[in-house]
């Protein structure tokens, strides 16, 4: 019985200690959306638009900020997405044709079932 509570300790510490692990900043490479970037037409540059938000409930980069990121990443007419863990930050750029501020913030409220995410301070 001694041995197994020492197992159960050992790894819900190990999980507590490199859950939520910093990544280093600078080793990212190009992302899809980085390189869509570079190879838009003057048509979809006209309507891109860029909104910021703060998020209120992120406790760790790898669960919070990176699915959050991850989703808003996957709409369709986003073309960059960042969510800045310390910063408690979404700066998003998306095709005014596509999307509206309001769905990303319905996109950023709605992750993990939509009661631990809330969005505020909208500037475009």
């Amino acid at each position: 019985m001694k041995k197994l509570k020492k197992i159960v300790f050992i790894t819900v510490t190990s999980l507590l200690l490199f859950s939520c692990k910093n990544e280093p900043k600078g080793t990212d490479e190009a992302t899809p959306a980085e390189t869509a970037d570079t190879l838009a037409t003057p048509e979809t540059t006209a309507n891109l638009e860029t909104a910021s938000f703060n998020i209120e409930g992120m406790t760790c980069q790898m669960g919070c900020a990176n699915t959050i990121e991850s989703k808003l990443s996957g709409l369709d007419g986003v073309s960059d997405a960042k969510v800045d863990f310390e910063n408690k930050t979404a700066v998003v750029k998306f095709d005014a044709a596509k999307q509206t501020s309001e769905t990303l913030i319905k996109t950023i409220e709605g992750v993990a079932g939509g009661d631990t995410y809330k969005a505020s301070n909208l500037k475009s």
